[in-house]
């Protein structure tokens, strides 16, 4: 099984940047598609920006313009760049990877998550 470990969250003013990393186990990216969610209290998870394994990228309307999925040269780093904070922001942010982009919940690879908490 991919293992896959974040880090990077943290407390934050609004209007803030943080950067989150994602470390997996095995090389993943060229093969899997990796995506960040977001969970706050008493919401539902959703998926906050994906990158396909051909480099396409989608964001959450929400973060739109201010968030940046990517994959770091090593191929083994997937990173978000967060800038302009909001506290809406505010969730525990979990990495994921997957065969595809669609069925994340039917055999998919998620780490622990890292909170993210802007004020």
């Amino acid at each position: 099984d991919v293992q896959l470990v974040e880090s990077g969250g943290g407390s934050v003013q609004a209007g803030g940047s943080l950067r989150l990393s994602c470390v997996a186990s095995e090389y993943t990216y060229n093969t899997y598609c990796m995506a960040w969610f977001r969970q706050a209290p008493g919401k539902v998870r959703e998926r906050v920006a994906v990158i396909a394994s051909d480099g396409s990228t989608d964001y959450a309307d929400s973060v739109k313009g201010r968030f940046t999925i990517s994959k770091d040269n090593d191929k083994t780093t997937l990173s978000l760049r967060m800038n302009n904070l909001k506290p809406e922001d505010t969730a525990k942010y979990t990495c994921a990877a997957n065969k595809d982009c669609v069925t994340w919940y039917q055999g998919g690879y998620w780490g622990q998550g890292t909170q993210v908490t802007v004020s």
